[in-house]
């Protein structure tokens, strides 16, 4: 007897843990996130968060009122990845405002059915290769369909991609699984903008920085893994201190197919005086 009351205790809690993390929980928060974003009113978000909730922007705690949340935009694209294992999402917005324009990466989790942690990256100009325009243009280019269900990767394959990634950018010796062709959004800066149908994300990537404090949200319907890390080496001004940076990857049978990244930047132009990445022509 005893035994099986463990057995049901365990059952019960499985499923208490399922339904806190069910899909259509996360994808129904993330509708109110952008909403909020869109109106530039986080109190929309006051039913769903904790009351410890920890806001941050480019890795810095501060009050949810005071961030970019707070700014009111017409948001011209937005894609979501849901992760019901981990209980968090990730959310790519577009603002091609002239005035203002912002490319923003935010990971949100959840406990007990509550936002405790919302991590943005907003960028803007002066950020890394920064160009909201070209962002939404080789981003419309772009398929990002849901995969279908006989021919989905597993999490830890989608996961092992990014992984490989990363690692590979401190050991020239990794392989990353690649498909041909694959290609690498930076901020605005496109590395296959003539479609040559190449492998072209292997362009231009170092071999002695070290990417730390990885977090993930893996979504195995869309193929995707958006992994926040800390990235050295971007911002020349301070060139060993990691900056705040997202990459999104987008993985079919085990390889992948687009990364778009988002970085921000201490100081404007990222220390580099214009000769950085060029925005796409």
């Amino acid at each position: 007897m005893k035994s099986q009351s463990l057995l049901l205790a365990g059952v019960i809690l499985v499923t208490s843990v399922s339904a806190e993390c069910s899909r259509s929980f996360v994808v129904g928060a993330t509708t109110q996130y952008i909403a909020a974003q869109t109106e530039g009113n986080p109190a929309k978000l006051t039913a769903i968060t904790a009351d410890n909730l920890k806001y941050t922007e480019s890795d810095k705690t501060i009050d949810i009122t005071t961030g970019v949340l707070a700014q009111a935009m017409k948001i011209d694209h937005n894609r979501s990845i849901y992760d019901t294992t981990l209980c968090a999402t990730f959310t790519e917005l577009i603002v091609s405002d002239a005035a203002k324009p912002y490319v923003i990466g935010t990971r949100m989790v959840f406990t007990d059915d509550k936002v405790s942690l919302i991590e943005t990256i907003a960028t803007k100009p002066g950020d890394w290769a920064f160009n909201a325009t070209g962002y939404l243009h080789w981003n419309s280019l772009e398929t990002w369909d849901p995969i279908p269900a006989s021919d989905r990767d597993s999490r830890e394959v989608i996961q092992a991609a990014g992984d490989a990634y990363f690692n590979r950018l401190n050991n020239v010796n990794i392989s990353v699984p690649f498909v041909t062709p694959c290609a690498r959004l930076e901020g605005g800066a496109y590395t296959d903008p003539r479609a040559s149908g190449n492998d072209t994300c292997a362009l231009g990537l170092p071999s002695t920085i070290k990417v730390t404090n990885r977090r993930y949200v893996v979504d195995e319907e869309m193929g995707a893994v958006a992994i926040y890390v800390g990235f050295p080496g971007l911002d020349r001004s301070v060139a060993e201190k990691p900056m705040p940076d997202s990459h999104f990857f987008r993985v079919e049978a085990g390889e992948i197919r687009y990364i778009h990244t988002v970085t921000t930047c201490e100081h404007a132009g990222c220390g580099m005086n214009g000769t950085g990445i060029p925005p796409p022509a």
